[in-house]
């Protein structure tokens, strides 16, 4: 896992990926309003390698779900910030900002129980740690879905695919309460013959944060509903949807 330290949350004043906006309307007579973020449309992929029938996740530091886990385990911060900055907008007070800069940073990968990221009231990074489906961002409006999708297993998990080979499942509305961003899932079959190591992605100087770990097929649902496993919802929908509609396929239990 990357080393992660020196954590402290500043209000953000400019994104290039998160436009937040606010709408008016009305609703059976009365008028409303609601706050949203406008952000790209994404992928994702289920990837199941017929090797090892595995599946093929990634392993990432997720600073959004960090923050939350952090302010879980103050009861208190929300109180503090009524004064200054908005909770809602992940800041924090400004003399504890100052007192994490002045702070050392953290050594470590940030797996260990007592890791933090640059003061002792942080919890240990490894809160912010997910697993994932391999995803992608549709940031190229001249590339097709299955070829954003194709990239996204290339550079993120080293598998080189051709994109006639995916099979698209479903698409859906992620964060329908703050972004309404629609995710086309994906699902593709790759074997240790494809597999051609990470590769920078055109554009980007270094390869793609996040560990690419294996999910044999047969733990699959145990994973899937282990809830002292953070994951996203594709990684639960799409075990499922492969219990369904795959595992006859390989008469391999999933372990329901």
């Amino acid at each position: 896992m990357d080393q992660i330290n020196n954590i402290h949350v500043v209000p953000c004043t400019s994104s290039n990926h998160l436009k937040p906006f606010r709408v008016h309307y009305s609703q059976n007579g009365t008028k409303k309003s609601w706050d949203f973020m406008r952000t790209h449309e994404s992928v994702s992929i289920l990837i199941f390698n017929t090797t090892s029938h595995c599946f093929i996740l990634v392993k990432q530091f997720r600073p959004a779900v960090y923050v939350c886990e952090w302010e879980r385990s103050k009861p208190g911060r929300a109180e503090e910030k009524e004064e200054g900055e908005s909770a809602a907008a992940g800041s924090a007070p400004e003399e504890e900002m100052e007192k994490k800069e002045a702070e050392p940073e953290a050594e470590g990968d940030g797996e260990g129980a007592g890791e933090t990221g640059s003061a002792p009231d942080l919890p240990p990074v490894s809160v912010g740690v997910t697993y994932e489906l391999c995803a992608g961002l549709v940031d190229k409006p001249d590339l097709p879905l299955e070829e954003i999708a194709r990239q996204g297993v290339l550079h993120e998990c080293g598998y080189d695919v051709p994109a006639a080979k995916l099979r698209r499942i479903t698409s859906y509305r992620s964060g329908v309460g703050v972004t309404g961003a629609k995710q086309t899932l994906f699902y593709a079959e790759v074997s240790e013959e494809n597999h051609v190591g990470v590769t920078v992605a055109e554009g980007e100087t270094k390869p793609r944060e996040g560990e690419v770990v294996k999910v044999p097929l047969h733990e699959a649902m145990t994973f899937a509903y282990d809830e002292s496993i953070p994951k996203t919802m594709p990684v639960i929908f799409s075990f499922v949807w492969f219990h369904s509609n795959m595992s006859p396929k390989y008469k391999i239990s999933t372990n329901v």
